[in-house]
């Protein structure tokens, strides 16, 4: 379970401090698949980099599966089972993808343990074992193996951010899928940021995030009718509905 109580973070500007989170208070149950979704510029992406230590946020408290993780870095946060998932994935000229996918074990994996993990996120291993993680994958495929490699790692907390970005129609497709299936087969915590109605309605819970605040979260079934008739000023802005 992840629990924050009190989270805030601001930035300096020339005109003083800018509040970008304001006394955020989260219960994330584990197991869960939750997607945090919201106008532009409202938070989302600072909360889930908050959370996985990446910008400098204070917080009353933080604990995550009864650890406190207040006070510790992206490091120790990876060491306890939470990762992040950025909406462009990083490419290594010259490392393979197995290559990746040990480095996120920590240890030397078999072609079988690799290709296990390559075909739970949908991926034909024998056309990607041997591939480099550069220019010539598309955006969907960069995708995939990202969460190969969380699923390598066996993070117990995967954090994603606005993963259908930059990817075609066909490709974020199979990634919803494979979104749906993990969340279906394994015990990982998801946590989603998406604009994208389809994401959202294979969630179990939504948190709106408006003005750097937790403009209202619940299930699902509940939330979702609300932004969908508009009747949370300023969020009728789900993108297309693919």
């Amino acid at each position: 379970m992840l629990s924050i109580r009190g989270l805030n973070y601001e930035v300096e500007t020339e005109h003083g401090p800018l509040g970008i989170l304001k006394n955020i208070d989260l219960d994330i149950e584990t197991g869960r698949f939750v997607v945090i979704t919201g106008p532009n510029g409202g938070g989302k992406t600072s909360l889930a980099k908050a959370i996985m230590g990446l910008v400098p946020a204070t917080a009353e408290s933080m604990t995550y599966n009864g650890t406190d993780i207040t006070g510790l870095d992206v490091t120790e946060r990876a060491k306890l089972g939470i990762s992040y998932g950025f909406q462009q994935p990083p490419r290594f000229k010259g490392m393979l993808v197995t290559d990746l996918l040990s480095i996120a074990a920590g240890r030397e994996l078999t072609d079988g343990e690799c290709c296990a993990y390559l075909t739970q996120v949908g991926l034909c291993t024998s056309d990607y074992q041997g591939r480099e993680i550069d220019a010539g994958l598309s955006g969907g495929e960069l995708k995939r193996i990202e969460i190969a490699s969380l699923l390598a790692r066996n993070a117990s907390l995967m954090i994603f951010d606005e993963p259908e970005a930059g990817i075609d129609l066909w490709s974020f497709a199979r990634l919803t899928e494979t979104f749906r299936e993990l969340h279906e087969n394994s015990e990982a915590t998801l946590i989603i940021i998406s604009h994208q109605e389809r994401i959202i309605r294979l969630s179990d819970e939504i948190i709106l995030i408006s003005g750097g605040e937790v403009s209202m979260s619940g299930p699902t079934e509940e939330i979702f009718p609300k932004i969908m008739n508009a009747t949370v000023p300023g969020c009728a802005f789900l993108e297309d509905r693919k």
